[in-house]
């Protein structure tokens, strides 16, 4: 097994997970079986109970793992399947070993940080990298390993120490460190002065901590002027060649391209003594393609003029890395639509009357920005704050035939209107956010034990049986007609009350498609709408690069009206409009 581990330094943020997802491209580009662990140090087992105003998005996997978000740029980039152990934190090593502790594991002896921590780091390390994460079921040929957080984070010295010690264990021509540091412009603009001293304070923590990276990423708004590069090579003991500029560009998906640019893989290939002699021509070749679609796809938006305008409307929108999954979803669907996008993001709280009251100034700033785009997303949440403002932005959205997507509270929300404003119904609620309302429409799943208090949720991949009588679906149509089921990840613990759903069908808000039981409503669409949708999972958890959700697809494809040319172009196999022409 081959390691290349991502560090940060200098600032979190700075692009960690893009620069080691692009590595992970590049090398399986070549025909490697590559798979990827995210560390994070926080004492959390999971991310499950996190706020996504200072989290961010809470990503969830097949298996039903709620983890970092991190772990979605691996799968959109690499379009491999993790799981809940590719997730390592400080709360699931700490558990592990006191629960050994407790049943007498470590036979007596004082438990301490070194070596039982950091033994326990490793051993999860090197269990969880040899496990299958693409369709071939073949063992990993290498392990892409983010740290999160900055080197010199206390709570990242254990990871820090166990990472070196792995270095040792697998020896170092298996073991590859890229550094990834924050190059600032000062003052900022045009003429200002690149500054190397926080990159080179940056490897001389790393290096002070017990490991020595061979490449350093330089994460910059502009290109790296050459006498930066040798200077941050001459201070901190590197060639030139190691020093690798990653500045900022159209998209984040052009990080792979300009990696490549500058030999990342050539690098890799000579230091690490890659096992190219095992990997079947088959594969290989299936790589390049795949390879090839993506820098076609990404070259190809440089010529892109029009752009499409599409609203977020949502209750964390402050914090736009709460809804990472969503917005990357769109993208994908412009690229293959062959647009550009601007998404207007738009805090459902100012939709409201009493942010008129308040701020007049957002109140109407936020009805101007929604009533000016072309489409609109209503994503995931809870709780009861701004679902007034999304519930004014569905009925908008409906009777101004705007084309819609509602995701989880999303679609519970449109349910909630249509019921109110179509069938009359002026109580119809949610028991999560009107517990006071004799007509729910939508209810709490039969797994809610609501007596004992467990919050429990419907998480991972289930199975989605489209219903007889709906192939006029503007969703079912993206994939295609002989398609009778699909299977999408969940987060939820609310479901469209059963005993309302023939009421809601007969007044027009169609049922498209239910779980395996036949019970619980998956899917709601408006026929006579340009594009009504509303999705019970979390269609942005599985969208690829090169495979976007069809449920992203369609709204974006409706509110650039080209949806009808959109399932012709996916049945004849296209990676985009482009193609067609």
């Amino acid at each position: 097994m081959k390691y290349i581990v991502v560090s940060g330094g200098v600032i979190s943020g700075a692009g960690k997970g893009i620069v080691a997802s692009s590595a992970g491209l590049l090398l399986q580009s070549k025909g490697l079986v590559v798979t990827a662990i995210k560390i994070d140090p926080y004492i959390n087992i999971d991310s499950g109970t996190m706020n996504p105003l200072h989290h961010g998005e809470i990503y969830v996997t097949d298996d039903g793992s709620e983890i970092n978000f991190d772990l979605g740029s691996f799968e959109r980039y690499l379009s491999i399947t993790l799981q809940r152990d590719h997730n390592i934190t400080t709360g699931k090593i700490y558990l592990d070993i006191i629960s050994r502790e407790r049943v007498g594991d470590y036979l007596g002896k004082t438990v301490q940080v070194v070596p039982h921590v950091t033994n326990a780091i490793q051993e999860c390390i090197e269990r969880t990298a040899k496990i299958p994460v693409d369709e071939s079921q073949a063992e990993p040929d290498v392990c892409i390993i983010e740290l999160g957080g900055t080197v010199g984070d206390i709570e990242n010295s254990p990871f820090i120490y166990a990472l070196a010690q792995l270095r040792k264990r697998v020896g170092k021509e298996n073991f590859v460190q890229i550094h990834v540091a924050y190059v600032p412009v000062l003052p900022p603009g045009p003429f200002g002065e690149q500054k190397t001293k926080p990159t080179q304070r940056s490897i001389s923590d790393v290096r002070s901590a017990g490991l020595s990276p061979l490449l350093v990423a330089c994460r910059c708004e502009v290109p790296l002027e050459p006498v930066t590069i040798q200077k941050i090579a001459n201070m901190c003991s590197m060639e030139p060649e190691q020093v690798i500029s990653v500045h900022d560009g159209p998209t984040t998906y052009h990080v792979p391209l300009l990696l490549e640019k500058q030999d990342l893989l050539g690098k890799l290939c000579e230091y690490l003594e890659l096992p190219f002699d095992r990997i079947p021509s088959r594969r290989i070749e299936q790589c390049k393609h795949v390879w090839n679609d993506w820098a076609h796809l990404i070259q190809s938006q440089h010529t892109i003029i029009d752009t499409v305008s599409i609203a977020l409307v949502g209750k964390y929108t402050s914090n736009k890395d709460a809804y990472l999954s969503v917005s990357k979803s769109i993208e994908h669907a412009a690229m293959y639509c062959h647009k550009k996008v601007k998404i207007i993001w738009i805090d459902a709280a100012h939709l409201e009357e009493e942010t008129y009251q308040d701020s007049p100034v957002k109140y109407h700033k936020a009805w101007q920005d929604l009533c000016s785009v072309k489409g609109i997303v209503v994503p995931g949440g809870s709780g009861t704050r701004a679902t007034g403002g999304i519930i004014k932005a569905i009925t908008w959205a409906r009777s101004k035939k705007k084309p819609f997507l509602g995701v989880c509270l999303g679609m519970q929300l449109a349910v909630v209107e249509y019921a109110r404003y179509v069938m009359g119904i002026p109580d119809a609620g949610s028991q999560e956010l009107h517990p006071e309302s004799k007509n729910h429409v939508i209810i709490y799943m039969p797994e809610h034990d609501q007596e004992n208090g467990r919050d429990t949720m419907r998480l991972g991949k289930h199975l989605c049986i489209f219903k007889e009588g709906t192939e006029w679906s503007k969703l079912r149509s993206l994939y295609g007609p002989t398609t009778l089921q699909i299977e999408e990840r969940h987060r939820n613990q609310y479901e469209i009350n059963p005993q309302m759903v023939e009421e809601l069908e007969k007044a027009g808000l169609a049922v498209i498609g239910k779980d395996a039981t036949h019970k619980r409503v998956e899917i709601v669409e408006i026929r006579d709408h340009p594009f009504f949708l509303g999705v019970q999972f979390y269609p942005e958890y599985l969208s690829r690069v090169l495979r976007p959700s069809k449920a992203f697809l369609g709204l974006f494809a409706a509110a650039a009206g080209c949806l009808e040319m959109i399932p012709a172009s996916l049945q004849q196999g296209h990676r985009g409009l482009m193609e067609d022409h």
